[in-house]
């Protein structure tokens, strides 16, 4: 039974697979790590693997009390992957989508697979059939677009996201909703089609904290998973399990 533990810079969430199989997910602040920790090995003692991936630096203490009790192995550049590494700099790409990546070889072999994240920012990675990690893009997320406004102007709102969308804005923040939104999701669908143009038989995936909002208003054929950076995280694990 596997342990994946994903801190990032708000929240920790932490998964429990049997093989490839979910059987347990939750997502709290770094504070309450020791706490949910104890909970998920009381209610799943037979945890031995374990998968730590973490933007944060200052987590020796969290480390050590997996390491202590799992087999514990940390996404690293270092680590072998279960796909090949074409990014002209590997040692920079994000422990995040190094996972995607690594879920999109393991829920789509074989295919062009097209991986859009979006949550703090909006990443688009991709591999191919020959399963060979090129690369993708980053872009601001919705959250960081409606900062971004409100910030680096002197009057205009922060607001979050509408439900009532409008094309033509008839006030400031309707105005503020449809530049943001509708630019966001037209840049989405625009690189989607541009992928599609290229590479026959693309596979696209939408995952992130974001993914609920944006796959109702999104028009191409998608696949919405926002346990997709879980599962990539498993399958290294898996993988590294047999290397």
């Amino acid at each position: 039974m596997n342990l994946v533990v994903d801190i990032g810079n708000t929240s920790v969430k932490m998964a429990v697979f049997q093989k490839n199989s979910l059987l347990d997910k939750r997502i709290f602040s770094l504070s309450d790590f020791f706490k949910n920790f104890r909970k998920i090995k009381d209610q799943f003692p037979e945890i031995k693997d374990c998968m730590l991936s973490s933007v944060v630096n200052t987590i020796s203490e969290e480390k050590k009390i997996l390491q202590q009790s799992t087999n514990l192995i940390e996404l690293t550049p270092a680590l072998s992957l279960p796909f090949k590494n074409k990014y002209a700099t590997p040692s920079t790409l994000g422990k995040d989508r190094i996972a995607l990546v690594a879920a999109a070889v393991a829920k789509f072999p074989q295919k062009n697979t097209l991986v859009v994240d979006a949550g703090t920012c909006v990443t688009f990675d991709f591999k191919n059939k020959k399963e060979e990690y090129l690369g993708g893009a980053i872009s601001p997320g919705l959250e960081m677009r409606f900062k971004a406004l409100h910030k680096f102007t002197a009057n205009l709102p922060l607001l979050k996201p509408g439900e009532n969308l409008q094309l033509i804005g008839t006030s400031t923040e309707g105005s503020i909703n449809s530049g943001v939104v509708n630019g966001l999701l037209l840049e989405i669908e625009g690189v989607m089609a541009s992928y599609a143009t290229e590479y026959k038989d693309l596979t696209i995936i939408l995952t992130g904290g974001d993914t609920q909002f944006l796959s109702m208003r999104l028009k191409n054929g998608i696949f919405a998973n926002s346990n997709f950076l879980l599962e990539g995280l498993n399958h290294i694990l898996e993988f590294n399990k047999t290397q």
